[in-house]
């Protein structure tokens, strides 16, 4: 039988950084594990060491092992040369070799501290099921939050909803929604449910499919602007998550931003797995002062 199309899966992966010898250091390592990815981060006495991203499944204790067991894959490391591991995201509490749990709001924070540099200010975490504004400091600590979860449609469950729907792959949604000549309305951006009847009616209609995804990114990137528009943006601001993958959405949310959107070669969804490990760095050195 053949195998059907995941339109809706991202790219899974995994890193280990060819120019760092773990042995002797302190290891510490975060798990995130989300409602629909997660991620585990390795450091060596602070420094990205290895990291790996995959699909959350239906157990998330299981999710947390097979996550932290790709990111030691080949690399000689096991367990016990763990030091201090921190859980966050939705199933923290659920990382059965974890020392600690901390929200994702203070892991995504400080991750992205780390990922963009100190000047970030603001910083928009782009989840499975829910959107945090993050406010924070030159140190990465969280000053001010704001979270949506009431629904959906603004995170990275609604694009992959859309994917499938469109039997587009998640990974090139954003490049092709930014192939039109002119920016049609938004859809309905209040409920998944709703958003996706009426790209199945614009479909329908005769609409390109490319027309339809210009017209949900957009209505992502309004949707995240109004809670945006509710705690501030100050400069610099930054996407975390999955979503940061996504040019249709981050174009479009910088123009209604009116400010850049800051880059990086990092992969944006390990942030939160990354704050994780810079916390239990953090608990580490504090324990032997």
């Amino acid at each position: 039988m053949e195998q059907e199309t995941e339109f809706w899966r991202w790219t899974e992966s995994r890193w280990t950084n060819p120019n760092l010898n773990w042995k002797g250091k302190v290891i510490t390592s975060g798990v995130d594990v989300g409602s629909v990815s997660s991620q585990a981060v390795i450091l060596a006495d602070g420094e990205l060491y290895s990291y790996s991203n995959m699909r959350t499944g239906s157990d998330s204790p299981d999710s947390a092992m097979k996550a932290i067991n790709w990111a030691m894959e080949e690399t000689g490391l096991t367990l016990d040369d763990l030091t201090y591991t921190v859980g966050t995201g939705y199933g923290r509490v659920n990382v059965p070799f974890s020392q600690r749990a901390i929200t994702e709001i203070a892991c995504h924070a400080r991750g992205a501290n780390f990922i963009y540099g100190p000047t970030v200010r603001t910083v928009l975490d782009m989840g499975g099921q829910d959107c945090k504004a993050i406010h924070c400091d030159e140190r990465g600590k969280v000053t001010n939050f704001l979270m949506n979860d009431k629904c959906a449609a603004g995170t990275g469950r609604g694009m992959e909803v859309f994917a499938d729907l469109l039997g587009i792959s998640i990974n090139d949604v954003g490049d092709l929604s930014l192939q039109v000549e002119k920016e049609p309305q938004p859809v309905s951006s209040t409920c998944v449910v709703y958003a996706k009847s009426e790209a199945t009616g614009l479909l329908r209609e005769g609409w390109p499919k490319n027309k339809v995804l210009a017209a949900y990114c957009s209505a992502m990137a309004h949707r995240i602007m109004t809670l945006l528009e509710r705690i501030g943006v100050e400069k610099d601001f930054a996407i975390t998550g999955g979503i940061a993958k996504n040019k249709g959405v981050v174009i479009r949310l910088e123009k209604e931003v009116g400010m850049p959107i800051m880059k990086t070669d990092y992969d944006t969804q390990i942030a939160g797995a990354l704050g994780a490990a810079l916390f239990a760095k953090a608990l580490v050195d504090k324990g032997r002062k």
